[in-house]
């Protein structure tokens, strides 16, 4: 007989999902005597339980247990399908980056820019007019 414990890994004898061990009652007078197993596993994500007779289980292999666990890759892209989503994927990362680079600028550089304007504003009427060729004045 196959003594199991609160943690172990089994599947039934029949087939089935991977369950843990959670409970493993015994005989009222003998500690000896297994009357039965609880178990606990998951379907999606919905936690499920029941007894089982200790006859009716086996130990997990580490295989079973580790396969179930796992989900299958989709299919690797191929073609012109991958080539399409390699272009789409490096326009989103430019993208991306182009707008890091805009939100990076030094909040001193825009003030310098505006100084600057500022200045050409704040010339007199007559030395603006005075670069013009036709030699009017603007205003």
């Amino acid at each position: 007989m196959t003594v199991f414990k609160p943690g172990d890994l089994v599947v039934l004898k029949s087939g089935g999902p991977v369950m843990t061990v959670d409970t493993v009652n015994t005989d009222i007078f003998d500690d000896n005597k297994v009357t039965g197993v609880l178990c606990a596993w998951f379907v999606a994500d919905k936690l499920e339980r029941a007894r089982f007779d200790y006859n009716a289980i086996v130990p997990a292999s580490l295989q079973e247990a580790t396969s179930e666990k796992t989900e299958p890759r989709p299919p690797e892209a191929a073609g012109e399908y991958k080539t399409m989503l390699d272009q789409m994927v490096a326009a989103l990362n430019d993208a991306a980056q182009a707008s890091n680079d805009a939100s990076r600028t030094p909040a001193g550089r825009s003030k310098r820019a505006t100084a600057g304007n500022d200045a050409v504003e704040q010339q007199a009427p007559a030395a603006r007019g005075a670069n013009r060729s036709d030699g009017a004045v603007r205003s």
